[in-house]
């Protein structure tokens, strides 16, 4: 049996149920979850590792509901910089056609490895390429060398241009074979105990993309093996139109037609989803990825989130693909998830009360505040992705944290008022400390279970190779 100790923390931040935070205080840990969390001088003075965390703030890991981890061997590529969804995704598809194990195993390490390092302690990925022998395996191999908490979803794309569809159909798979590789996967690797490492999760990657029938056999596949369902919903105008032209409904109405909502799905994005489709999505307990980086960097929109959560819709964060975001650095995610709700709040028709007209912007600061946009990171993630052991700080959870040192020139004159609210309105800070499952990841800084040097440098090779061979 091992402990950590997280010794006289200036704030430990818990988002539990009542918010609480304490000033030094203390977290002890043995093994892989928590025993204790309270004022320093109550709790043991040592430990088999001790962190001195006086000058910093701890939260909880923090936790990414939607990645495509793939995409960083494609980030910042000239021909889509300025692309919409669909646009961008014809000018990937070429690319990602020439995607190897290698090239997965690389750039997910690379991934995670970014993840950890902002103080991400669980993240879901979407893989839903497979050419060349890829196979999900290769990522959930990156999971195990990184040490990061994994949600590992099985993506598939079935109906290629020929049949209507977005993907070229030389990327598509069958569809009686993509059931079979995910039945696999999920009695290989899915894990459904308290404080599991790796969960599958099955994801058919969107409308646009794969038929009805794959939409409904995948549904009945993970109800039967009792995982959870995962894929993209009503992402932008393309996407909307795209479900009224071929299903005439809208998304919602699609995917309540065909099985997908319910307390064991998430949906990524939901940038257009209606009232209709909010009431919905919250009768059911349907659960939302919300990525506003990709959202502004596509130009999607902006997904109305306050309302999903007054409606009681599970909300949680997704940093979305690295070639559409183009990183992964979750405190910047909620960063711009408080931002982005206020201009949206701003960007609203005038209302009218007790007869007087308010512009929308009155009530822009009030519509997220930096503790609600933290609590869409840790809590609400957790919560989306349906684990009850991650997402907050008490005694008997799992043992995952992230420690930012607020002495340092980000948080000067910050810090001093407000660590939690600075964590979010000041400039957004690499973790000083990453824990997951009780072991230090990131330690002053520095990743700790993988070579950062040699992977970039690999990860670079293999990203010019994957362009240079599809040009």
């Amino acid at each position: 049996m091992t402990t950590l100790l997280i010794r006289n923390a200036r704030c430990v931040a818990t988002f539990d149920a009542h918010e609480t935070e304490l000033r030094d205080a203390s977290v002890f840990i043995r093994d892989h979850l928590i025993e204790a969390i309270g004022a320093a001088e109550d709790l043991p003075q040592s430990a088999d590792e001790v962190i001195d965390a006086r000058a910093h703030l701890v939260i909880p890991g923090l936790v990414n509901t939607h990645h495509h981890m793939v995409q960083s061997l494609t980030r910042a590529i000239p021909g889509v910089q300025n692309a919409e969804l669909f646009s961008w995704l014809r000018g990937l598809y070429p690319i990602w056609a020439g995607l190897t194990p290698e090239m997965v195993f690389v750039s997910h390490q690379i991934a995670m490895a970014e993840l950890l390092l902002s103080g991400c302690s669980t993240s879901s990925d979407h893989l839903y390429i497979y050419p060349n022998g890829v196979r999900l395996d290769d990522s959930i191999a990156a999971a195990r060398a990184t040490g990061i908490r994994f949600v590992a979803t099985r993506g598939s794309m079935s109906v290629g241009q020929s049949l209507g569809g977005l993907p070229p159909d030389r990327v598509v798979e069958r569809e009686d074979f993509i059931l079979q590789d995910t039945q696999r996967l999920i009695e290989t690797y899915h894990d459904a105990s308290f404080g599991a490492m790796l969960n599958v999760a099955v994801a058919p990657c969107s409308p646009f993309s794969v038929s009805q029938q794959l939409m409904r056999e995948s549904a009945a596949l993970a109800r039967a093996f009792k995982v959870r369902l995962h894929t993209h919903l009503a992402e932008n105008d393309h996407d909307l139109a795209y479900t009224r032209e071929k299903f005439n409904c809208t998304p919602t109405e699609y995917a309540q037609d065909l099985g997908w909502l319910g307390d064991d799905v998430w949906h990524a994005h939901c940038v257009k989803l209606d009232d209709a489709g909010i009431s919905l999505f919250a009768a059911s307990r349907t659960g939302v990825a919300h990525c506003p980086c990709s959202n502004m960097r596509l130009a999607s929109g902006i997904a109305p989130v306050r309302r999903m959560l007054d409606a009681g819709v599970p909300v949680g964060l997704g940093v979305d693909g690295s070639a559409s975001n183009d990183g992964a650095q979750m405190v910047n995610e909620a960063r711009q998830a408080l931002l982005l709700a206020r201009v949206g709040r701003a960007l609203q028709a005038p209302q009218t009360r007790a007869g007087k007209t308010f512009f929308g912007c009155d009530l822009g600061p009030a519509e997220m505040t930096a503790r609600d946009a933290l609590a869409l990171g840790t809590r609400g993630g957790a919560q989306v992705l349906g684990r009850s052991d991650i997402g907050h700080l008490a005694v008997g959870m799992c043992a995952d944290l992230a420690l930012f040192d607020l002495n340092t020139l980000a948080f000067a004159g910050g810090a001093v008022h407000d660590p939690v609210g600075a964590l979010l309105l000041c400039a957004s800070p690499q973790a000083a400390y990453t824990v997951v499952n009780g072991r230090v990841l990131v330690r002053q800084g520095q990743l700790t279970s993988v070579d950062l040097g040699p992977l970039i440098e690999r990860h670079n090779a293999l990203a010019t190779r994957l362009v240079q061979s599809a040009a």
